[in-house]
Order: C-alpha cells, then structure tokens, then sequence
C-alpha cells in the first residue's frame, strides 16, 4: 500500500476539506480518468483496492496513472481507553481529495473497457466519481 517513506511530523491535525481543486483537474497522462465530484478522505487500502480493480479489468492491458498519493496520517486511540493520556499513535494513512481532482487516469484501452474498469474502480471509492475522456476521444 501507499505511504509515505518519512515525514517531518509523526502526527496532523485533522483538517477540514474546503472548496473544489485548485490542481489535477484535466487529463494529463492518459485518455480516460475518474474525477471525484465531492471531497472526501480516501484511504491508502481504497486506492490500492481502486487500482486492483482496474488493472485486473483491463487484463494488464494498457497503462494506469495514480494521481492521488496518501501523505496524511490519521492517528486513533484504543477501544475503552479513558479521555487523556494524549494523541493516538498513527494508525493508517489518507488523501485528502477535492471535488473536481483526477484520481485516476488509464490509456491504451478502448473506451468501452476504459468506462467499466473506471466504473469498477469508482466502486471501492466512498465518493460519487465521474467518468471523464479528452476532447478528442469519443464517448
């Protein structure tokens, strides 16, 4: 799964998810992506989960981009712990996505199994996604 090799803290704050992206709006690799329609934490298991979808659709088939990386640490405390004793320890690790950001992007395949293999992969995700082509590419 995808994490981080070092950060320069250990623990974040939890942050809230404003606004729609600033970047990572367009296609830039491939002819296909998945653009997230609303913000949400997405999880390193959920995107390695999204990305073994595709790539078992497409048959290994043509290339995958992974255009969003989990840099956040998202730290919990034991279960029936009592209040204090300070922050959890880190426990997973977490993309903070915008809506409007390409999560993913696939070339080399046809439409058509471009559309279901984005689909399957929008399945493991907990945000409505939108399948989206170049301009050129038809639909």
């Amino acid at each position: 799964m995808l994490s981080p090799k070092r950060t320069k803290y250990r623990k974040q704050h939890k942050g809230r998810i404003h606004g729609l992206a600033k970047g990572a709006t367009e296609l830039n690799f491939g002819s296909y992506g998945l653009k997230a329609m609303q913000p949400e934490r997405i999880t390193a298991r959920q995107i390695e989960a999204a990305r073994r979808a595709l790539t078992r659709f497409m048959r290994r088939a043509g290339r995958v981009w992974i255009r969003i990386f989990p840099d956040v640490p998202v730290s919990s405390k034991p279960a029936e712990v009592r209040m204090g004793g300070g922050k959890g320890a880190p426990e997973f690790w977490v993309c903070r996505v915008k809506a409007g950001r390409i999560m993913f992007e696939v070339d080399g395949v046809p439409v058509d199994v471009a559309r279901q293999a984005l689909g399957l992969a929008a399945a493991k995700l907990p945000i409505r996604t939108r399948f989206v082509a170049r301009a050129g590419e038809e639909e």
